[in-house]
């Protein structure tokens, strides 16, 4: 079985995916910047795992062996799943594999804005870390005393809430229904915008939720709010969220994705000193990787089999 691995990979990394010669499963590893050798790998391919570079329809009709294509992580908006079901394509995702790494960058992120680090790290870094204005200290705070709305109840909420409370938070969530097994207040989303002093968005893109975070709903946020976002860019309306930084109605944001991938040189966000900024990388640790590949490795070897596979989105 030859499958396709559209990431970069490290030499730990390379050196686990050559030994599954030993099941069967031949891996390439093609570049996300090689968009020519991802073509030509995909002609003869069983199956791809995806990361995060869109897999188009055209790439699914040119791939006439591809079977399964298989997500590492959750998010499947990167997939034309309308052209994988007419095409008798498998697409399959790996809930709760990143979900430790995605909440420790969330509270990363959190602390980052809180503290303004990247400002620190700036200036530190040019000699100036000991001459900074004093109104700054206004801008610095604690998670201990905040209300932090979370907007969504999935995995990563649920392993956030515990470390929230204990650092001595009062956490909120929202949810298309209260939770049962919640550790936290429920709340719809309006309230949970005004009460909070930090916000941070756990829901997947959909057109639902598209630019669901738009410029009312920044005017509805508490003056001097922080917002963190390490779910999809899309989620929210980006240029209402430049404006809501640049007046002052947010003090900090902490942004691991952006409406658009990769983000552009040029774009405005880039320029603004109260912003932490990330890749993409939220779910990137050695961890989830091994936790990913043995999910991959796992439908790989059902797919052989003839046997079900696990986490499907759209059957074959």
């Amino acid at each position: 079985m030859k499958v396709v691995f559209h990431y970069d990979s490290g030499p730990g990394l390379a050196a686990s995916l050559e030994r599954l010669a030993e099941k069967n499963i031949v891996v390439e590893t093609v570049p996300i910047s090689d968009r020519e050798g991802f073509a030509r790998a995909m002609k003869d391919c069983d199956v791809l795992w995806h990361v995060l570079e869109p897999v188009t329809g055209e790439h699914i009709r040119n791939s006439p062996n591809l079977k399964l294509i298989q997500k590492i992580g959750v998010g499947v908006n990167t997939i034309d799943l309308e052209t994988a079901k007419e095409q008798g394509v498998a697409v399959c995702n790996m809930p709760g594999t990143n979900s430790q790494a995605v909440a420790e960058m969330t509270l990363l992120l959190m602390l980052s804005a809180l503290r303004q680090a990247s400002l620190f790290d700036d200036k530190t870094r040019h000699g100036e870390g000991w001459n900074f204005p004093p109104e700054i200290q206004d801008m610095l705070g604690e998670i201990s005393g905040k209300t932090v709305g979370l907007v969504g109840y999935g995995e990563i909420p649920r392993r956030l809430t515990p470390i929230l409370k204990a650092m001595g938070a009062r956490v909120l969530y929202t949810a298309t229904s209260p939770k049962q097994d919640a550790d936290a207040q429920w709340c719809g989303l309006n309230e949970l915008l005004r009460e909070s002093d930090i916000i941070s968005l756990h829901i997947p893109l959909t057109q639902a939720t598209e630019n669901l975070i738009d410029a009312k709903a920044f005017e509805k946020m508490k003056p001097g709010a922080v917002f963190v976002n390490t779910a999809r860019g899309g989620v929210v309306d980006q240029q209402a969220l430049i404006d809501a930084l640049k007046s002052g109605r947010l003090r900090a944001a902490g942004l691991d994705v952006f409406a658009e991938e990769p983000i552009s040189n040029d774009d405005p966000i880039l320029t603004l000193d109260n912003v932490t900024l990330a890749p993409h990388i939220s779910w990137l640790t050695s961890e989830t990787l091994q936790r990913s590949i043995a999910v991959a490795v796992e439908n790989c070897q059902r797919l052989q089999d003839g046997r079900e596979l696990v986490h499907c989105v759209v059957k074959s």
